[in-house]
């Protein structure tokens, strides 16, 4: 039989050729056969189940992306006709009809495979936390396989699976990619819908994916990522196609004096060449202080959120705790001694960090950290069950915290030979953006995908700069990335180029009146004036109109002058529009301002 790599593309091509998808799957059970660990799965769909499914697909129908490709689901995480366990037995139910991010993926044509194993009730990092016995990292048994998602991760690492639906509270959808030399997409909060999957901590909790490619996570991704009006913590982002990277994007690090390797000098070194293959890509590396990003990271083991995780699972806990996993009892259980006042001033504090971290953040287009910093064993694991897992979530824990969205990537192996691994992390909305930096760094050197022997093919990504059928224009407030208007924008095929700002010859205000706050551009005479910060977006030329007819008076596009003497069309205002505002121009900066009030 001959073997076909599993990413989507290598199977679009061979199903596109005449391939049957029951060849795949037949390759997908030899796979499961000859990795021959049985603690991968939780539950595995019989092959024949599997193979109706597929030709229940019928003849290949390239409009469905995912047509025929193989898929593991986390084991927290409805599958019709199969068990949840949650890896918890006596919590174990049949669910009677699939989850609503499973559902759309087999909408768009894939195939699930089966269930997989994790840390129970997906409380860890480390993916040895589970009653059925831990799956085996697949680049190195004596390796933890991470987690929680353990399972899911190895299966892709295996190569098994095209991709694997993981989950993410406090980083089980990174940790396991680092340790496996795979990909783990961690979306932003609310874009893919948490209808079917058993909670950790709800207000925390996002479905992830892992995959052998940026390219591949983030086409499920965008299958998955529709709005699901059932779920109430549900948001509603664009997912624009993946393009090349940003041009010469702003990309924070820790700095010298908070980063933390745990004394592991070969994956100091390691991050250090991936830092410099981005700068020489052109990005502008700016060192971090992470100390108020670590002390947030160090409140989702304490307090609140034990708290919440201790509420998913308050009747199994408090009539059977002997059902639960030693370490997981330990864990949840303190969640009992907390009270209401507990969990508001978890809260507090928590908007407090955030606040001081934001000066560290500012200007800063996305970070760039270790995923991990360093490797646990197993034998590690069973000395101290506890120390380990903490280390893992360094740089995992306050990412849902502060509602970013990001994405582990590989880098070029160590110097041991052991998978090198970092992570994108940006403002939630931005999926798009930290994956297409994410290829930049998983095209660098020779690799082959996880544990597998086929070679990583870098994608034919869309230019992400303007083409004869864009224009440019400055945006100085509420459009800017992240912001209330900026979907605006992206819905209408803005991409983001970069940020500039003007020439000295304008007066910001922010402008009185009704609806969402607005900044105003006045030019004034020379020399009394200040320079304002901006974000140069294209927008494709037939969009123009419409977006016009989005823009309130006295608002208006005209030419605006930048510092290098250049000029392009951006949001002005009308002189008289200003009275009534409040004069920003010390400011001169929106983020700066909104920030403020």
């Amino acid at each position: 039989m001959t073997i076909v790599p599993l990413t989507i593309p290598a199977l679009r091509a061979a199903y596109a050729g005449g391939l049957p998808p029951s060849q795949i799957i037949e390759q997908v059970y030899a796979r499961i056969d000859e990795v021959a660990d049985p603690n991968i799965f939780l539950h595995l769909l019989d092959k024949a189940e599997v193979l109706k499914a597929a030709a229940d697909l019928g003849a290949y129908d390239p409009d469905k992306p995912l047509w025929g490709v193989p898929f593991a689901v986390k084991d927290n995480i409805d599958v019709a006709g199969t068990p949840t366990t949650a890896a918890c037995p006596a919590f174990a139910f049949d669910a009677t009809e699939d989850a609503f991010v499973v559902a759309k993926l087999k909408e768009a044509g894939a195939l699930v495979i089966g269930k997989t194993n994790l840390d129970q009730f997906a409380t860890g990092l480390v993916g040895v936390r589970t009653p059925y016995g831990a799956p085996k990292n697949s680049i190195d048994p004596e390796i933890v396989p991470g987690g929680s998602s353990g399972g899911s991760g190895v299966s892709v690492g295996h190569g098994i699976v095209s991709f694997s639906l993981g989950t993410d509270t406090a980083g089980s959808g990174r940790v396991p990619a680092a340790l496996n030399n795979i990909v783990g997409l961690k979306p932003s909060l609310g874009s893919l819908s948490a209808s079917g999957m058993v909670p950790a901590c709800r207000t925390l909790d996002t479905i992830s994916i892992f995959a052998l490619t940026v390219e591949d996570a983030y086409a499920a991704f965008q299958v998955a990522a529709q709005y699901d009006a059932a779920d109430s913590y549900a948001r509603s982002f664009d997912t624009p196609d993946l393009t090349q990277a940003p041009v010469a994007p702003v990309i924070g690090i820790p700095s010298a004096a908070t980063i933390r390797f745990s004394g592991d000098k070969v994956q100091e070194a390691s991050f250090a060449a991936t830092v410099a293959l981005l700068r020489a890509s052109g990005a502008d590396i700016r060192e971090v202080d992470f100390s108020p990003l670590y002390d947030i990271a160090d409140m989702l083991y304490y307090g609140a959120w034990v708290a919440e995780r201790y509420a998913a699972i308050e009747e199994l806990i408090t009539e059977n705790p002997e059902a639960l996993h030693p370490v997981t009892l330990q864990i949840i259980g303190a969640g009992a001694d907390l009270s209401a006042a507990d969990t508001f001033n978890g809260i507090y504090r928590l908007k407090d960090l955030i606040r001081e971290a934001e000066p560290h953040l500012e200007d800063i287009d996305m970070l760039c950290v270790p995923t991990i910093p360093t490797f646990h064993t197993v034998a590690e694991l069973e000395a101290d069950p506890i120390g380990p897992n903490s280390d893992f979530g360094t740089y995992t824990n306050f990412v849902n915290l502060m509602d970013m969205c990001g994405i582990a990537v590989p880098a070029p192996a160590r110097a041991d030979g052991r998978p090198g691994s970092v992570t994108f992390l940006a403002p939630a909305g931005e999926d798009a953006k930290v994956a297409a930096t994410a290829t930049l760094i998983e095209a660098a050197g020779k690799r082959n995908l996880g544990a597998t022997d086929w070679p990583f093919t870098a994608p034919d990504l869309a230019p992400s700069l303007p083409d004869a059928g864009t224009f440019e224009i400055a945006v100085c407030g509420a459009h800017m990335s992240g912001l209330a208007l900026n979907n605006q924008l992206t819905k209408l095929g803005g991409i983001f180029l970069r940020k500039d700002q003007s020439a000295p010859d304008y007066r910001f205000y922010a402008l009185a009146g009704a609806g969402p706050a607005r900044p105003g551009m006045v030019r004034v005479a020379p020399g009394t004036g200040v320079a304002v910060q901006l974000e140069i977006w294209s927008l494709p030329i037939e969009k123009f109109g419409h977006f016009m007819q989005l823009i309130p008076s006295p608002l208006g596009i005209g030419t605006v002058l930048l510092a290098d003497g250049s000029c392009v069309q951006g949001f002005i205002c009308e002189s008289i529009g200003a009275e009534g505002g409040e004069d920003i121009s010390a400011l001169a900066d929106w983020r700066k301002y909104i920030a403020r009030t």
